[in-house]
């Protein structure tokens, strides 16, 4: 294949698309904005599911790596409510086919994978056109610009690159989230700890919820779910976290103390996320010469699917490319078309966890799901 393929985005998606083009000796450039590898925070555990992003891994050839990664018991699952009362405790008893591994050291593996050089850090997309002839120009804000022959955007929930595709824009769906870490947790917050258990925990109330789960190194991971009109946090000052803390606080008076600490205690600054998606079903007329994938394509409410839906899409994309190193518009028609239905199977399959856990007969509903019961009306 001699046509450059030029990927924005280093996330996930993009850096497995990189890899699979890697192992077929097809080169690619990554252009992400982060100016560095550990700049940020990647997230917190991921559940890795077989037909998707343990796949993915396999066609990467990085799935022996991705095993020495996996924290074993983290498939456990807690359910409580707002007094700290345990309604539910499923714990992992080594069958689950869904094991969890931390995001940052999977992005890690995937990276040191890769031959140096290909990722290009520092590279923030501040704009992108059309040159005709499937060629693109894509401009970051240092100033350079890059003309690619082949142009994936891998850039996330607000991709640059879609608008050359789309014109669908993401939207609120009433629900933000909250950020907190506690660190050292079962010497420093042993209560907290204690209440978490050995994996994630789901303590909940109608439109309210803390969603924790245990990392590895003693680390409690939080998000406090909050279901709000945008009006609610539109003029908060988010650097401001004391004020911030405060006014999430309040939103949880009254419950347990074990719990609001995850909250309060937080070692590090609370972030504020409010959660976006792209219309369901969402999708584009083939355009050469530019395609995309993972959130920049198909973004979704969290419900377990999204990295391991990107992975998959970054891993078939690069497969298609190599099947067809001399007809790449081929390729791309085949990723997008197989893309497209798998997105509108997993909608479809969608059993709408992420509302459900905050909605108006929260914790009973989330019971329900998970037990396979009905809710008592």
């Amino acid at each position: 294949m001699t046509t450059p393929v030029t990927i924005i985005g280093a996330g996930l998606g993009g850096l497995v698309l990189a890899r699979v083009l890697h192992v077929h000796g097809i080169v690619a450039t990554v252009h992400e904005a982060d100016p560095s590898p550990d700049a940020r925070r990647q997230g917190g555990l991921l559940d890795l599911h077989p037909g998707s992003g343990q796949a993915a891994l396999k066609s990467a050839g990085l799935f022996e790596g991705f095993r020495k990664l996996v924290l074993p018991g983290r498939e456990t699952y807690r359910v409580l409510d707002q007094a700290g009362n345990v309604l539910l405790d499923l714990p992992d008893d080594g069958t689950g086919e869904r094991p969890e591994a931390p995001r940052g050291e999977l992005r890690q593996l995937l990276l040191d994978s890769l031959p140096d050089g290909t990722v290009r850090w520092g590279h923030k997309v501040t704009a992108v056109r059309a040159l005709g002839e499937g060629r693109h120009e894509v401009s970051f804000a240092d100033g350079t610009t890059v003309v690619a022959g082949l142009l994936v955007g891998a850039d996330g929930a607000w991709s640059r690159v879609r608008s050359l595709l789309s014109e669908a824009p993401p939207q609120y769906v009433g629900v933000c989230s909250v950020e907190t870490f506690l660190f050292d947790c079962d010497t420093r917050h042993p209560a907290s700890a204690e209440a978490v258990g050995a994996g994630s925990l789901f303590a909940l109330a109608p439109g309210r919820g803390l969603l924790a789960h245990r990392e590895g190194g003693g680390t409690l991971h939080t998000y406090a779910q909050l279901r709000k009109p945008q009006e609610w946090f539109a003029h908060l000052d988010t650097a401001d976290a004391t004020a911030l803390t405060a006014r999430v606080a309040r939103e949880f008076d009254g419950w347990a103390p074990e719990l609001t600490a995850l909250i309060t205690d937080s070692d590090t600054p609370p972030v504020l996320r409010p959660v976006f998606t792209l219309p369901a079903g969402h999708r584009w007329d083939r355009v050469p010469g530019v395609t995309l994938l993972g959130d920049a394509a198909h973004l979704r409410a969290p419900n377990g699917e999204g990295a391991n839906l990107a992975m998959q899409d970054g891993a078939e994309l690069g497969q298609a490319l190599a099947a067809h190193p001399d007809a790449v518009e081929a390729a791309l028609t085949a990723h997008e078309q197989s893309m497209f239905a798998r997105v509108a199977a997993a909608e479809a399959d969608d059993d709408d966890f992420y509302t459900i856990m905050i909605d108006d007969h929260a914790p009973h509903s989330l019971l329900a799901l998970m037990t396979g019961t009905e809710l008592a009306s």
